[in-house]
C-alpha cells in the first residue's frame, strides 16, 4: 500500500462510515468535514450506531480551511452536487501521483474525470444505508451491495488495492470491470428513491402502493433507456432489475419493486437520504446533479424524458417552499406514466 493516510473529503454518512472503519482496522485516514463541530467530535470520537454495528472511533480531522499536506488516495464522499466545488478546494491537496475515488450518489465520475482526467479517477457504487444524525453520530442502517471498479474496465494495483480496503466495511464488494453498469443501475434505482420522498412514506411504503406503480415503472424505464443510448449494460442489485425497467416488462417490474420493498423493510434507514434533506435538514437535495443530469443526457440525446423533468420539477417545489412533500404528488405524476 501506498504510505500516507488516506483522505476522506467529505465525513457525512458514507465518508464517516468509511473512515471509521478504515481507521478501526488500523489504516491511517485523514477526515475533512465543512461542518465544524462534526470535525471537533471526530477527533474526540466518531459514534457509529444502528443494527449493524455500534463503536465509536477517535479521527484526524479538519476543515477545508485547516488541512495542510498532499495525499495519493482520496475518496470524495460529499453530495453529489457539492462535487465541483468540492474538486476546487480538494485539487491542491491531491499528489501529483495520486487519483480520487467517487463514493458518490450519480455519475460524478463524468465531473472528476473532466478535471483530473480518467487514469486519476476509481469508480465507485455504494448502497448501503447510513444516515449523518448529528456532529460526531452516525447511522449504519444496514449492508447493501459496493463495487469499485476502473473507468475503462481494467484490473489495476490501486483497484486491487482500494478493493480490499472497502471489504473492511463489506465484506462482499466486488471489484468489477463493469463500474458504469452500477453507477447506472444506481441512477435508475435513485430515480425511484427520488419517487418516494415526494411523500412522508417511507420507502418501502410509498413504492408498495400498485396505484402509483406505473410512476416507478416509468422513471426506471426512462433512466435504462439512456443508459442503452449511452452503450451501457446496467447492472442490477438489492432487487433492482434493468432489464425488466428497460424493456417495460411488467411482471418483471412488480417482482423488482417487491424485492426493492422488502429489502428496505429490513433496514434501519426507513426514509432516503432524499427525504431527510427535505424534511429534517431543510436543504437542497442532489436532484439537479441526479435527475437534472439525466434529463440533459436525455436531450443531448434527443431521448424524451417526461417523467424525470417531472420529478425533477416536483422536487423543487418542495425545496422552494411551493409543495408539501405527500402522496397527492406522486398521484399528479400517475396520468403521464400511465
Amino acid at each position: 500500500m501506498k504510505n500516507g493516510p488516506i483522505l476522506i473529503w467529505g465525513a457525512g454518512a458514507i465518508g464517516g462510515i468509511l473512515g471509521a472503519y478504515f481507521a478501526r482496522a488500523g489504516h491511517a485516514v485523514h477526515m475533512v468535514d465543512i461542518v465544524e463541530d462534526h470535525v471537533i467530535a471526530m477527533r474526540k470520537g466518531l459514534r457509529i450506531e444502528g443494527p449493524v454495528e455500534e463503536f465509536v472511533q477517535p479521527l484526524p480531522a479538519d476543515t477545508p480551511a485547516t488541512l495542510t499536506g498532499t495525499f495519493s488516495r482520496i475518496i470524495l464522499a460529499v453530495k453529489a452536487h457539492h462535487t465541483e466545488s468540492a474538486l476546487t478546494m480538494l485539487l491542491p491537496h491531491l499528489a501529483q501521483d495520486g487519483y480520487i475515488v467517487s463514493a458518490q450518489n450519480g455519475l460524478n465520475e463524468r465531473v472528476i474525470s473532466a478535471q483530473v482526467g480518467a487514469d486519476r479517477t476509481l469508480g465507485c457504487f455504494v448502497n448501503f444505508g447510513a444516515d449523518w444524525l448529528e456532529p460526531g453520530r452516525i447511522l449504519y442502517g444496514n449492508r447493501a451491495a459496493v463495487a469499485l471498479g476502473e473507468l475503462d474496465g481494467s484490473d489495476t494495483a490501486r483497484l486491487t488495492e482500494m478493493h480490499a480496503l472497502f471489504r473492511i466495511v463489506e465484506p462482499d464488494a466486488v471489484k468489477t470491470d463493469n463500474i458504469w453498469g452500477y453507477l447506472w443501475g444506481k441512477c435508475g434505482y435513485g430515480a425511484l428513491l427520488f419517487a418516494t420522498a415526494l411523500t412522508p412514506a417511507s420507502m418501502s411504503d410509498a413504492m408498495d402502493p400498485a396505484p402509483t406503480r406505473c410512476v416507478y415503472a416509468k422513471l426506471g424505464h426512462e433512466v435504462m433507456q439512456l443508459a442503452a443510448a449511452e452503450g451501457v449494460s446496467p447492472l442490477g442489485f438489492n432487487g433492482f432489475d434493468p432489464l425488466a425497467f428497460r424493456t417495460g416488462d411488467t411482471a418483471g417490474i412488480d417482482a423488482a419493486i417487491h424485492a426493492m420493498v422488502a429489502h428496505n423493510r429490513k433496514t434501519a434507514k426507513t426514509h432516503s437520504g432524499i427525504y431527510r434533506d427535505l424534511a429534517v435538514r431543510k436543504r437542497k437535495t442532489e436532484v439537479d446533479a441526479q435527475i437534472g443530469v439525466l434529463v440533459q443526457i436525455g436531450k443531448d440525446r434527443g431521448i424524451p424524458t417526461p417523467a424525470l423533468a417531472m420529478l425533477c420539477d416536483l422536487i423543487h417545489d418542495i425545496e422552494d417552499g411551493k409543495r408539501a412533500q405527500s402522496t397527492d404528488l406522486l398521484d399528479l405524476m400517475v396520468p403521464l406514466c400511465k
